[in-house]
């Protein structure tokens, strides 16, 4: 017992009695059990940040897929990226230029679009759907990307709890007061939308479900 409680103590120390904090309010104050719901919590967003994952990166792939071949229609020119056309909004241009600067890893090696592409993060994708894009960029391409779904906002509301879990994931926030199910519900939708077969395969390999039934009390 002295063992036990001396661990807890330095646990309690070494992760931060604030970071502790709403583990332990939702323990009802029992520092044991906020230990093992704050274990559980990280878990459960490992899953989650997985599937997450999964999803974002058929995202990116059928987004990018979609833009190389309207810009070569359109301008003659595979990489999108280039903004040929002088479409994208200044917060893209920045952020294109950085993933190109990464890609190349300060010449180390060849820019390709699928290193520029893989460089771009959520939210860069997230805003690609946003209103100002509707008379352009949505009309004239980015629907075909999702056959599922007509409507841009909707689209672009999922994507919004997506890129917004997957920040708090990366700070490892807490998720045990989020709704995990729901934006569980909303990734598979958005993976869906674009590709069913691509949606059932990161079902399958989803354990959130389970973690969830499995939440200490």
């Amino acid at each position: 017992m002295r063992t036990e409680l001396t661990e807890i103590a330095v646990m309690t120390r070494r992760l931060s009695p604030e970071r502790l904090t709403p583990y332990a309010i939702a323990a009802g104050g029992d520092i044991a059990d906020a230990l093992e719901l704050y274990v559980w919590n990280a878990k459960v967003s490992a899953a989650l940040g997985a599937t997450i994952g999964h999803v974002e990166v058929v995202l990116r792939n059928a987004v990018h897929e979609n833009l190389t071949e309207w810009s070569v229609r359109r301008f003659g020119e595979p990489k999108w990226y280039l903004d040929v056309g002088r479409l994208l909004q200044q917060r893209a241009v920045e952020d294109i230029r950085v993933a190109r600067q990464r890609a190349r890893r300060g010449g180390q090696r060849t820019e390709t679009p699928g290193r520029v592409v893989a460089e771009l993060n959520l939210g860069f994708w997230r805003y690609l759907l946003a209103s100002h894009y509707d008379g352009t960029l949505w009309r004239q391409t980015l629907h075909e990307v999702f056959p599922g779904q007509s409507r841009r906002r909707i689209i672009h509301d999922a994507f919004e709890v997506l890129h917004l879990s997957r920040n708090r994931l990366a700070h490892h926030e807490p998720m045990f007061n989020r709704p995990i199910a729901d934006i569980r519900i909303t990734a598979l939708a958005l993976a869906g939308w674009v590709c069913p077969v691509s949606r059932g395969w990161i079902e399958r390999r989803c354990s959130v479900e389970s973690l969830l039934r499995r939440r200490p009390a």
